[in-house]
């Protein structure tokens, strides 16, 4: 149903670190990825950033098109990326004619909100070490006997996924170094 919704929208190319949807911006399209990858992401004005999820092919971002209301993040790419951007009003055409995508796409927006209530209780409620312990299973794959984190990450980029400064998690690493 992806590539049928997909195919009523015009291709874009971006270049790595473009940004294609700005936090506060009217939501007027949804963008289907066909390569590359992006991150989602919300900011203050002091430039300070939590990064909300990445996707990749085969997923899309600015489902917020269907309301036509204000974006509530901003999307980067991460590196050249491909998508399909399909308008509002073709979504909401698309989404009335086709149930089926209809109830997808329901399923899919209540994962994104389970993931985002889990973010926002890790944030109130663990520290950052545990925000950092937690973090590291969800980004690593299992190779032979242990887990190794498959995209290169900095600490800073681990510092925006746990809301926390490099500093901290530059601290943290030391302690989870010495204990193993």
């Amino acid at each position: 149903m992806l590539r049928d919704i997909a195919a009523r929208g015009g291709v874009k190319r971006y270049p790595a670190h473009a940004v294609i949807i700005n936090e506060g911006d009217d939501a007027d399209s949804l963008f289907v990825i066909l390569t590359g990858r992006v991150k989602v992401y919300a900011s203050n004005e002091a430039g300070k950033e939590v990064i909300l999820n990445h996707h990749g092919p085969g997923e899309f971002v600015g489902e917020m098109a269907l309301d036509g209301g204000t974006r509530s993040a901003s999307v980067v790419t991460l590196e050249p990326t491909t998508c399909a951007v399909v308008t509002g009003a073709n979504l909401r055409e698309f989404v009335v004619a086709h149930p089926d995508f209809a109830l997808q796409l329901i399923h899919h927006l209540i994962r994104r909100l389970r993931d985002l209530t889990g973010s926002v209780k890790s944030l109130a409620l663990e520290d950052v070490y545990g925000r950092v312990v937690a973090l590291l299973p969800k980004v690593s794959v299992p190779q032979g006997a242990v887990r190794v984190v498959g995209q290169r990450m900095t600490q800073q980029d681990i510092a925006e996924h746990v809301g926390a400064s490099r500093e901290m998690v530059s601290r943290i690493f030391k302690d989870l170094v010495a204990g193993g």
